[in-house]
């Protein structure tokens, strides 16, 4: 059925309003949101760039900003070809230009749900267990083109006391952007602020990060032991963000890249544990319908 759905998903993109330029091209561009270290990006799409420069019969290249907007615009610029984005960063390049990119995969989790959560998280020694107790204090946050690192922690989190607010001095004492996930998450373990949000699927031990995230990711890394940290917050179940595929590619890529990624958790599991930032049952088939909540979201932070 996965490969059915896929290649019907694939197929629509010769209907959509983009039409797609049959000219043959000379090499595929896949970026990489932030979240960890560039090099640690790149060594977990390495697997898939050498899938996709077989499958083309192309060079693969892989981009690793180092920020979210550094995709974004890269997609929007048509100077990438593919990328793994969040819900935001979705929403920001859709309204932006509506046509540009087409969202064909999600990840789905080991439940079979595509959701995920944004985590707040502390120092167990810190005495901080929820956000009552980060009054005053410095709060991180990863990219504000971040889902889960920025957009639904900041409408979120004010809901949860009329005393709270995201605005930096006003309830915590710092509101600061880190930077990414790995950064927001690294701060937090050395003290250097005193909690952050990041995300992960809410699935699986704590103790491992969960089962996939940037949590797990940096356990993976031996970044930090969870033991010596703590959950103090947790946000609704987010949809996990789209693959997306540039819509002016020509239509056998796009249908080729589809069934690669689609595919790629049965044809090699540990290439797809690096993809998709931990324990995953693969990817399947999406359309932008699954982010109209999130644009609605996003569209009016920005009003």
């Amino acid at each position: 059925m996965k490969r059915i759905l896929a290649a019907a998903l694939a197929t629509t993109a010769l209907v959509t309003p983009v039409l797609a330029d049959e000219t043959p091209i000379t090499e595929f561009r896949i970026g990489i949101l932030g979240g960890e270290n560039a090099q640690d990006r790149m060594n977990s799409y390495q697997c898939l760039a050498d899938y996709t420069t077989e499958e083309l019969g192309v060079p693969t290249k892989l981009f690793a900003p180092a920020d979210y907007n550094g995709v974004i615009q890269g997609l929007l610029g048509g100077t990438l070809d593919m990328a793994w984005l969040g819900a935001s960063a979705y929403a920001a390049v859709y309204l932006q230009d509506a046509d540009v990119v087409e969202p064909v995969l999600v990840k789905i989790n080991l439940d079979g749900s595509y959701g995920y959560h944004s985590i707040g998280f502390a120092r167990a020694d810190s005495g901080v267990t929820s956000l009552q107790d980060l009054q005053g204090k410095v709060f991180g946050f990863g990219d504000p083109n971040s889902t889960s690192g920025y957009l639904i922690p900041s409408i979120e989190i004010p809901q949860a006391g009329e005393e709270i607010t995201m605005e930096s001095g006003k309830y915590f004492g710092e509101v600061k952007f880190t930077g990414g996930h790995e950064q927001t998450i690294v701060a937090v373990n050395a003290g250097d602020i005193d909690a952050g949000v990041t995300w992960a699927d809410g699935q699986g031990n704590w103790e491992d990060g969960y089962n996939s995230g940037a949590l797990r990711k940096a356990v993976d890394a031996g970044l930090v032991d969870m033991n010596d940290l703590v959950e103090i917050w947790r946000s609704k179940p987010i949809p996990e963000g789209p693959v997306v595929l540039r819509s002016a590619l020509p239509a056998d890529v796009k249908a080729k890249m589809t069934a690669l990624v689609d595919g790629l958790h049965e044809a090699d599991a540990d290439c797809a544990y690096g993809v998709a930032a931990g324990e995953s049952l693969g990817f399947d088939p999406i359309t932008h319908e699954a982010y109209v909540s999130i644009v609605e979201a996003r569209k009016a932070k920005s009003n």
